[in-house]
């Protein structure tokens, strides 16, 4: 027996990943709905071998169904989800609306799974930030042996983390460049991002750091331990899809980097590629596609006593979005709903 599952947002490139990884992880799916907008009603997506027609999301009834993976944004989260909730279909939400929320769990299957239990306050699971998912299934195991004091990461992060304007404008403005006359001006991004970095993602706070970098600080700290300290700055870079992170990491106590290798080698969702050597590492376009977080460049940092250093890289259309909301959805059917 499997569960009713809907996706709303199945037209955008997080909510047709979250299809994509349903099939592919055989999700135990009797019956699902596929929603929309009104103006893309109508419209087609696939779903394995199947064909799914888009419905109004204005006009579905939440009624009956098990699960609702959300990829709509905050605005239509915020007028949909509770109304789902309401009729007692568990939301799992991919925008940042609810993560901060203390009634409503934001979950990384593979750090906090028992905080599952919390979706009961208001019928609704939160999905981290693309760049924070990444980032503490990297940590976590390391933590749970030298326990961590303070983290120092810079992000490099695609432009899918923007949408699919943003990869056009990228695709768009690198064509120009070698095309007289049709150069494009910045509209997603604040400047040029064609051959460019830019060290501002989302609007800047009070304080000079960016929300992006606030939305790292914070949910790390909910997700993990709050006595983590931890510092980010957060850059687009010039590619189309995989975040990447270079993390400094601060311990309690002495942790070993041979230690801290094999540590990672054996946690869930962590794949070591680590040779001292030219090409010995993971980038961005080898991590597209793929469920792992890739962790490489483990070294010991000598400037302070109990320091490493990592590179981290991650599909963010995956796992910093679409596959940790369906294994979210996974946790919920095993530990909660138990129907599939």
């Amino acid at each position: 027996m499997g569960y009713k599952v809907v996706v709303a947002g199945a037209t955008g490139n997080v909510g047709r990943e979250m299809l994509n990884i349903l099939d592919e992880r055989q999700f135990p799916i009797d019956e699902i709905a596929v929603l929309a907008s009104r103006r893309s009603q109508g419209t087609e997506v696939s779903f394995g071998d199947k064909t799914l027609k888009i419905k109004d999301i204005d006009q579905f009834d939440f009624t009956g169904w098990d699960m609702a993976l959300f990829a709509i944004g905050s605005d239509a989260t915020k007028k949909y989800a509770p109304i789902a909730a309401e009729a007692g279909c568990v939301v799992i939400d991919n925008s940042s609306l609810y993560r901060y929320d203390p009634d409503v769990p934001l979950i990384v299957p593979e750090v906090n799974p028992e905080a599952i239990t919390g979706y009961s306050k208001k019928n609704i699971i939160a999905n981290p930030n693309c760049s924070t998912a990444q980032m503490v299934v990297a940590l976590n195991p390391l933590h749970e042996r030298a326990r961590i004091k303070r983290v120092v990461v810079s992000t490099y992060q695609s432009v899918s983390g923007g949408g699919k304007d943003a990869m056009d404008e990228l695709w768009n403005q690198t064509k120009g460049m070698y095309v007289p006359g049709q150069e494009v001006e910045p509209s997603k991004f604040p400047k040029q991002i064609a051959f460019n970095v830019i060290p501002q993602i989302d609007v800047f706070m009070d304080d000079g750091s960016t929300k992006e970098e606030w939305k790292m600080v914070a949910e790390t700290k909910k997700i993990m331990d709050k006595s983590i300290k931890v510092t980010a700055t957060c850059v687009r870079v010039p590619v189309f899809v995989g975040h990447s992170e270079a993390i400094n990491i601060e311990f309690e106590d002495f942790l070993d980097e041979d230690e801290a290798r094999d540590i990672l080698r054996e946690a869930p969702g962590i794949m070591v590629v680590d040779k001292r050597e030219p090409g010995g590492y993971t980038t961005p376009v080898e991590c597209v596609g793929d469920f792992a977080t890739f962790i490489s460049r483990i070294r010991q940092d000598g400037t302070i006593e109990n320091g490493l250093n990592i590179w981290c890289v991650s599909d963010n259309l995956r796992k910093g979005a679409a596959l940790n909301a369906v294994q979210i959805a996974e946790l919920l059917g095993n530990k909660v709903l138990k129907k599939g």
